[in-house]
């Protein structure tokens, strides 16, 4: 059974939180775009710090190379003004000369090649370091004219580049304080950027607060027009919409789907569900490394897969533009295919799986997440239905992460968002390369998404793809369950356009 979550009324909320119930505009009336979502900020630099928040703050304050424009898929200039491939692994760039970064500093050749050498180099601890890793180095060639290198042919080098690899300062990170290890804490310097909007404060855990850059240059992003954008952390969904429908904040997301749609026919926000390129997966302890040992055995990952009814979690509780996959990367990117080995909602060979495979009676096992408590709960429930009795363990993104990276975790309940690189590498050369995200190690696996990642023949690519995919869902080492589709709501003042990518653009919004 789909556990529901009951609406709290307007009223109820403001008074459960001691706020006024009335038409205010804080947002419109003091030119500042209140958004929120229950994590904690800290690092602002969108090279240590790999959440969602952090994606979506890279628009805002830094530029890319090339922008994704995304009504039609092509490519364009942004701090670059041309490109070419000198050969497919050498990319000549020409770039603006009228950029000036935040701190008023002129935007050149130098700080191209600083921040690709920089990021490009492990020994730095680039938390996005599968976003930059194709790069070998960069080398000027004029005073606004530089070369890129690649370690080997990306074909997905530009998308990577529009939107994963934003530029900083010349020496930017030169002064970085050192931490109690003797490691530079690069994290810490205060963000420098070309972008829309520029950093003004920090307050850790608490809020982020942006200005409009009345000097940027437009290009292909536009001018921003709204003074001030502020992120807030606010834990509960609930103060969320509180604060939403009395004025103190003017946009959220991820809604549950009961609530949005109660708030959508009390008619005083504007509620969108919008796809985006977020998947949603169950990852096993395939090796045995932690302390559940029964997912070492295919039977019981199988019954796991035939034990859950994910397209009834998709129609009732994640919203319309979701939808059920089968492989591990979203139907959008390029290299994603569905003909893989399929797993049906069928509970009684779940348990007879169970039975096979010696626990004829289920057993009790643990299952982690760190978002949308209630999609776990429902797949908990349906666990208990088979005899699987998992106890929940929900906690920060971050501290999920350390686990999963330590092989502690029996399953998983996670999400990637890819930073909504339309292509499968920002996913699979992620997770199935080796290492740490890893749960298999495959080496079947890791050739061939290492070979569909360096192919430039796109035919060839796909069908890399598909043999890597199929082996890690015939053996489900992952379970891919859901493409993420979120509900936002924000205030009817507000002129903002959903996207597919899950990047609101903020720098694009406008007060009515």
């Amino acid at each position: 059974m789909i556990k529901r979550y009951p609406f709290i009324c307007t009223a109820a909320l403001a008074a459960a939180f001691g706020l006024a119930v009335g038409p205010v505009q804080a947002g419109k009336s003091d030119d500042t775009l209140n958004w929120s979502t229950d994590r904690e900020v800290s690092v602002v630099d969108t090279y240590y710090n790999r959440t969602r928040e952090l994606v979506v703050m890279g628009h805002l304050g830094w530029d890319g190379l090339m922008f994704r424009d995304l009504k039609t898929g092509e490519y364009k200039p942004l701090l670059a003004t041309k490109w070419e491939w000198k050969d497919n692994v050498t990319l000549i760039v020409e770039l603006r000369t009228d950029v000036k970064f935040h701190d008023g500093s002129a935007f050149d050749a130098d700080d191209v090649v600083y921040t690709i050498n920089h990021v490009a180099n492990k020994a730095n601890g680039v938390l996005t370091y599968s976003n930059v890793k194709f790069m070998k180095d960069a080398k000027k060639l004029g005073s606004h004219k530089v070369q890129i290198n690649l370690h080997k042919p990306f074909p997905a080098a530009i998308a990577y580049l529009a939107g994963a690899v934003f530029m900083i300062s010349d020496g930017h990170y030169d002064n970085a304080p050192i931490k109690k290890d003797g490691k530079k804490d690069y994290g810490s310097v205060k963000a420098n950027g070309t972008g829309p909007y520029k950093l003004v404060e920090v307050k850790s855990g608490d809020y982020v607060l942006w200005e409009k850059n009345s000097n940027y240059f437009g290009g292909a992003k536009g001018k921003p027009t709204i003074g001030k954008v502020k992120f807030r952390t606010i834990k509960e969904m609930n103060t969320q919409i509180a604060e939403l429908l009395t004025g103190g904040l003017d946009w959220i997301w991820d809604v549950p789907k009961d609530q949005a749609e109660r708030l959508q026919a009390q008619g005083k926000v504007t509620v969108e569900n919008a796809k985006t390129m977020r998947v949603s997966y169950i990852a096993f302890d395939v090796d045995g490394s932690s302390p559940s040992k029964q997912f070492k055995d295919k039977r019981v990952r199988m019954a796991v897969a035939h034990a859950i009814n994910r397209e009834a979690i998709t129609k009732n509780m994640v919203g319309p533009a979701s939808v059920v996959i089968n492989s591990p990367c979203h139907p959008d990117q390029f290299g994603c295919t569905n003909d893989v080995p399929k797993w049906n909602y069928d509970p009684a060979k779940a348990k007879k799986l169970l039975a096979d495979a010696g626990y004829p009676n289920g057993f009790e096992t643990e299952i982690y997440a760190y978002r949308q408590r209630e999609f776990t709960e429902a797949v908990i429930g349906y666990l208990a239905n088979v005899g699987i009795k998992a106890k929940l363990n929900f906690m920060t993104y971050r501290a999920l992460r350390d686990l999963a990276w330590k092989g502690q975790t029996a399953m998983h309940h996670m999400t990637w968002g890819s930073n909504s690189i339309p292509d499968a590498s920002a996913i699979t050369g992620v997770f199935f390369v080796g290492g740490k995200d890893d749960p298999a190690n495959d080496p079947e696996v890791i050739k061939a998404i290492q070979e569909a990642g360096t192919t430039t023949d796109p035919e060839k690519r796909k069908a890399l793809y598909k043999k890597a995919m199929s082996k890690i869902a015939g053996e489900l080492y992952w379970l891919p369950m859901f493409t993420y589709a979120k509900y936002y709501v924000f205030s009817k003042d507000l002129d903002f356009k959903t996207t597919p990518d899950e990047i609101p653009r903020f720098y694009s919004a406008k007060w009515k």
